[in-house]
């Protein structure tokens, strides 16, 4: 489905350049294709704000290439910002206010970056939660990434997260373990996921609030769920968004942070990323580093190129079948006025409910 360059902003001519798929909007005017609006609130910080938008972008422009998507980014008051990506967001967000009058047929909502262990202390909370409400009675479906995950299992329905003994950082094997449910349609029943969190929601905690448990990881716990009716509400705990090189420029972050003292111990590799060649390299950078740290010389440059060309993307395709599939239930289910969230026939409290596999 491709999405529809409906302004200027940089992402579209980045995607155009990758190949992706992106139609012009005088093109898309005279096309008799009932198109979909999908809004994606934006709550990562600054260095990830750009790269998180052309990650959603582009999932949502690979995953079919028939109907046409607006997507429509807003991020929340709260969340401090620098002079440039305010200066982005500005110019080529749009209001949540102005989202909410026009309406939306989807919603995605990004994770973001928290200081303390509440999510309730955090700044962000009540204007978040503001757009979840809304979303819930006026949107046909809302995915939740990583953090807003944990945000609407604690909001709507008491579960809090809970702390992790440690990191839990790199890309993991997940299996299907409801195949019947039209998210999973035509997908792998074992692919892998990459992740990125300190924090956890249980298989345990899900199922105590009758959510629906899609997709899960002996070793990373549950990444795909839905609320108790199956499409409204759409959870990741995983980042199926990532690109590629995501968790190698997250490593690159953390080591910067080592080596400019910002940061205690020397940061692991993530898990099951890098090659035993790579992992090589990385260690030699690391005695190179930390011996001009010590005699206190400039550090050596990261060789992020020469580690990034031998990695593999073992995600994407899935990804792009499981994002698919929830477009594609929303377009069957979804009012023709996209202030309104469902046709007159659908059931709210059981959307799938005529959809075969619901």
């Amino acid at each position: 489905m491709p999405i529809v360059a409906h302004n200027d902003l940089p992402t579209f001519d980045r995607l155009r350049a990758e190949g992706q798929n992106i139609l012009e909007s005088d093109r898309a005017i005279h096309q008799d294709i009932r198109e979909l609006h999908i809004g994606l609130l934006n709550m990562m910080p600054d260095a990830a704000l750009a790269a998180t938008e052309r990650q959603f972008f582009r999932l949502v422009g690979q995953s079919n290439q028939i109907a046409q998507f607006y997507v429509h980014p807003f991020s929340l008051p709260g969340l401090p910002r620098g002079e440039k990506a305010q200066a982005h967001i500005d110019r080529y967000y749009e209001p949540f206010e102005t989202v909410r009058d026009q309406g939306l047929d989807a919603l995605i909502i990004t994770g973001a970056n928290v200081s303390g262990p509440g999510l309730a202390d955090q700044p962000f909370w009540a204007p978040l939660i503001e757009v979840v409400d809304w979303a819930f009675e006026s949107v046909t479906s809302t995915l939740c990434s990583c953090l807003a995950t944990h945000a609407v299992m604690q909001f709507r329905y008491g579960q809090r997260r809970q702390p992790l003994p440690s990191k839990r950082w790199g890309v993991y094997t997940h299996r299907v373990v409801d195949q019947s449910h039209p998210l999973n349609s035509s997908t792998n029943t074992m692919f892998d996921v990459p992740h990125s969190r300190f924090n956890d929601v249980s298989r345990e905690q899900f199922e105590a609030v009758d959510a629906r448990v899609l997709v899960e990881s002996e070793e990373a716990g549950v990444h795909l769920a839905t609320s108790p009716d199956g499409l409204r509400i759409v959870m990741f705990q995983g980042h199926p968004e990532y690109d590629t090189i995501s968790l190698l420029k997250e490593y690159k972050r953390e080591v910067q942070l080592f080596a400019n003292g910002m940061r205690d111990g020397y940061p692991p590799f993530p898990e099951n990323v890098f090659s035993r060649k790579a992992s090589a390299v990385l260690e030699e950078y690391r005695h190179m580093l930390e011996r001009a740290l010590d005699r206190g010389r400039e550090p050596p440059l990261f060789p992020e190129e020469r580690i990034a060309a031998g990695l593999d993307n073992t995600w994407r395709d899935t990804a792009e079948g499981v994002v698919g599939n929830w477009l594609g239930l929303i377009y069957r289910v979804t009012h023709n006025d996209r202030r309104i969230p469902f046709m007159e026939w659908v059931d709210p409290e059981d959307p799938l409910r005529h959809i075969s596999g619901g």
